[in-house]
């Protein structure tokens, strides 16, 4: 069991007292760096040298919920504006085409917390994530029926731009009103562009391959990843990608199991579109993220899994002028807490703020008065400048 010098320590379902469990895999020093990586992630190994690790990440909650509104928004409380609302605000869309701010979902269940986990909050409505999937219909309805397209469709929708137009200037102008009336034109905007975007046709076997994208196991995921970096390429600000159903990685018991199965669907995917992006130039100008809302407990649960673990847990970037091939902050002896350099979830939003050319003190919007931050009051949150190349 934990020894009492530990103190007394918050779980959501009482495994303070449960025996520890130690690694399910064995961690190994990879590349000219170093690094230590899991042998659950061979292909991930590879990338060694581009990947920065924060070791000591920490935020304020237990459930699930909460912690995902934390990573995405900033705040455990539902409604505010997500990461990717902030960096479409702040920074623009690059294309008229498509969406600035895409969310690919994992088809195998909804997001515990769901869509308000990608909403725009308090910021315009325009600013929020678009989710798409993956496959010949990114959107449902998205080709028009045959006999109203072309000519006889644009005359229809100049028309409804008129009547859209009267309509939102009788409602005082309705923010949201604007949003929905934007999704639709952008709607119109994308019958040209999704259909290629999602075209994997022009892709070579070997980045077919690469992606696993032709094996049962990797190859949801891969697509997904490969649309990825086809959506960077044609100018969307923000892409969102989410591995696991509804419980996804919540391994409450046989964490070998759904760790194994995980790593294996997402590892080959992930290291390729490192690959990818460093090959064709675009990774010095991207910012790849990835990780959960927390990390799991060192107690074990029900024998053979990990409670939540919110106080102290790991995640990697890689791109747009990191330091690869480091590993910053630590937990304590046995991964309970973050205990060298803390990095607050607020912190881990400022810096990625910095890499994307953003002041996170700059970055804000009035609301009653108020000088709204992705990162709350800033007092005390701090860009990570130990993690920047």
């Amino acid at each position: 069991p934990l020894p009492d010098s530990f103190g007394e320590v918050m779980t959501r379902r009482k495994v303070a007292a449960n025996p520890l469990l130690g690694s399910i895999a064995k961690f190994r020093p990879r590349g000219q760096s170093g690094l230590e990586i899991s042998d659950l992630l061979p292909e991930i190994s590879q990338c060694a040298d581009d990947l920065c690790v924060i070791r000591s990440l920490h935020g304020d909650s237990v459930n699930h919920p909460q912690s995902v509104y934390q990573m995405n928004t900033g705040s455990i409380r539902m409604g505010r504006p997500s990461v990717g609302s902030w960096v479409a605000y702040g920074l623009g869309a690059e294309t008229d085409n498509l969406p600035a701010f895409v969310v690919l979902p994992d088809p195998g269940g909804g997001l515990k917390g769901g869509p308000p986990a990608w909403g725009a909050g308090f910021l315009p409505a325009r600013h929020q994530g678009v989710p798409m999937r993956s496959g010949a219909t990114p959107l449902v309805h998205l080709r028009p029926p045959a006999e109203i397209d072309g000519a006889p469709q644009v005359h229809t929708l100049r028309y409804l731009e008129q009547l859209n137009r009267r309509h939102w200037e009788s409602r005082d102008r309705d923010d949201e009103l604007e949003a929905r009336i934007r999704s639709y034109e952008l709607a119109f905007r994308m019958q040209s562009a999704a259909p290629e975007l999602v075209d994997l046709s022009d892709e070579s076997a070997e980045t077919i391959r690469m992606y696993g994208a032709d094996q049962p196991e990797t190859e949801e995921f891969g697509r997904r990843c490969l649309l990825a970096r086809r959506m960077i390429e044609r100018g969307v600000r923000f892409v969102q990608l989410y591995s696991g159903d509804t419980n996804g990685w919540d391994a409450h018991k046989n964490v070998v199991e759904n760790h194994g199965r995980l790593c294996r669907q997402t590892d080959k995917p992930i290291a390729a579109l490192l690959k990818d992006l460093k090959r064709t130039g675009l990774l010095d100008e991207t910012l790849v993220i990835w990780g959960g809302e927390f990390g799991r407990m060192p107690m074990s649960e029900q024998g053979t899994g990990r409670d939540h673990n919110p106080w102290g847990y790991s995640m990697w970037l890689a791109g747009a002028g990191v330091a690869g091939g480091t590993a910053y902050g630590a937990t304590d002896a046995v991964g309970l807490r973050a205990a060298e350099h803390p990095v607050h979830v607020r912190d881990f939003h400022a810096t990625i703020l910095h890499l994307l050319g953003i002041d996170f003190h700059d970055l804000t919007y009035t609301v009653n008065g108020l000088d709204e931050r992705l990162t709350g009051p800033s007092e005390t949150v701090r860009v990570v400048s130990e993690v920047l190349g």
